[in-house]
């Protein structure tokens, strides 16, 4: 009879071991000998107990971190940032040139808004961004991107995961998995979006076969209280000690639990969870709440919501969050189908000032250096006014744009990128990239080389083969970068 003190693992019984008593040991034995020598390398990858720990980029970096501003429904660049006097000239006639488009477009529809230059480096901007153009010497536009096809579904996946049709990880996962987050107490990668999930939902911050704790944390900021920002976040039921010993004894039988699976992934990524819960009850009530910032900061940014998400989004990244996104709305709100000036002066009033607020304050406290803003949305509009189809979803439209995958104008700022530049050119009426075009493997390709990584060298290996952000594509864009 043992009398030895009794250890946890004592009481855990896997069907594994039913199988290995029922006269099964030493088959079970040489298939673990032949598992073990097959995925030694990838036991010793999960078996890391702190993945989101700090790492250095194997490349000199410019960029330490990122905030992904997504104009969620693809903005009109021939109304924002890329002016075409041309369009203006053909208003109301055909353009001379074959356009290829989702569905039957007509006219040419000049831009309703005025352009102006801005800065030293002279760079037009459309009147409705003009707080943001105040910036425009920090800012690196692109007037010459291009995806694979007009829809938003694929297309939000090519610009969030590099992949339009397949389950890919997201450009934040990829991030944090190359660098990890300079706070334990945090994630390392959270997305804002206020009302709700976007179109594709989840997948746009998905970790896919990454492990999940590099997986998007998502939080909806249409909420103040921080109670309904984040879930849970505060227990009311027993003491911080009380948890603590809960969460040790937890930790001790997933740790037993995962050490008989060979450290299975999904395993450590539900412990790192457990864990990260817990330490975020200190720190995320905190960075959350901006009513701690200054009048004069507070109003820099603006009222709205848009003014709070980007203003938490500074602080996220104050105290090591690697991977910021701020989603413009649920859905699709710059989709805009029809009534396009009513529609985009209204999105653009909403966000400009928080836009130039965020550049203005890193830039005054000395982290647009090294931090990586971008803008954009998952392609651009039509030059040419949409026509009505009968008996679809667009039946009733007048005055709008629709889809545009062939040119559209994205802008980066900080972090390295090439301050008041603009990079290639559309047709004279904006139709399609005619000078540098730059896919968005190319912008993913040169975002990853700005935070220190070559793109085909940052991978993953999965289902046989090595994944990375840009698949099988993509070019590093030099001019981009300062």
């Amino acid at each position: 009879m043992s009398h030895h003190t009794p250890h946890i693992q004592d009481f855990l019984f896997t069907r594994r071991d039913f199988l290995n008593r029922c006269g099964m040991g030493m088959g079970g034995l040489a298939l673990s000998s032949i598992l073990g020598s097959a995925f030694g390398v990838r036991a010793a990858e999960t078996a890391d107990l702190h993945p989101l720990a700090p790492k250095a980029s194997p490349l000199p970096a410019k960029a330490k971190r990122v905030i992904h501003l997504f104009m969620n429904g693809g903005p009109s660049h021939v109304d924002t940032f890329d002016p075409k006097p041309e369009l203006t000239k053909y208003h109301g006639k055909e353009i001379p040139i074959h356009l290829n488009t989702e569905r039957k477009t007509g006219a040419a529809f000049g831009s309703p808004f005025a352009f102006k230059k801005y800065g030293k480096s002279g760079i037009e901007v459309s009147e409705i961004f003009s707080k943001t153009a105040e910036c425009v010497d920090d800012m690196c536009i692109i007037r010459s991107m291009q995806a694979d096809v007009p829809n938003h579904e694929p297309s939000l996946m090519l610009m969030n995961c590099g992949e339009a049709r397949q389950v890919r990880p997201s450009m934040g996962s990829w991030v944090t998995y190359g660098l990890g987050s300079e706070n334990q107490n945090m994630p390392g990668f959270i997305t804002m979006c206020p009302g709700g999930y976007p179109i594709q939902e989840s997948q746009n911050w998905q970790s896919a076969f990454l492990p999940g704790v590099y997986q998007g944390t998502y939080i909806d900021t249409k909420n103040t209280d921080i109670e309904k920002l984040i879930e849970n976040i505060r227990n009311n039921s027993v003491s911080t000690k009380t948890q603590r010993e809960q969460l040790d004894l937890l930790k001790q039988l997933n740790a037993e639990h995962q050490r008989q699976r060979q450290n299975d992934a999904q395993l450590e990524a539900r412990v790192q969870s457990f864990e990260l819960a817990y330490r975020m009850q200190m720190d995320a009530a905190d960075a959350f709440d901006v009513t701690k910032e200054p009048a004069h900061i507070r109003e820099l940014y603006g009222e709205g919501v848009q003014g709070r998400q980007m203003l938490i989004a500074r602080r996220l990244i104050e105290r090591g969050v690697r991977f910021v996104q701020v989603w413009h709305g649920q859905g699709q709100p710059w989709d805009s189908h029809e009534e396009v000036e009513k529609n985009h002066r209204r999105l653009a009033g909403e966000c400009d000032q928080a836009i130039a607020g965020l550049l203005k304050d890193l830039k005054q406290r000395g982290m647009l250096d090294d931090t990586l803003v971008i803008w954009g949305g998952e392609f651009g509009r039509t030059p040419t006014m949409e026509i009505p189809t009968p008996g679809s979803n667009n039946a009733n439209v007048k005055n709008g744009r629709d889809h545009n995958n062939h040119g559209f104008t994205m802008w980066m700022a900080g972090g390295g990128a090439k301050g008041g530049y603009v990079h290639g050119a559309t047709d004279p009426f904006g139709f399609a990239a005619a000078e540098s075009p730059v896919h968005v493997h190319d912008l993913h390709a040169t975002i990853l080389r700005l935070l220190g990584f070559d793109h085909e060298k940052l991978t993953y290996r999965y289902a046989g083969r090595d994944f990375r952000l840009t698949d099988v594509h993509g070019n590093l864009v030099k001019e981009l970068m300062a």
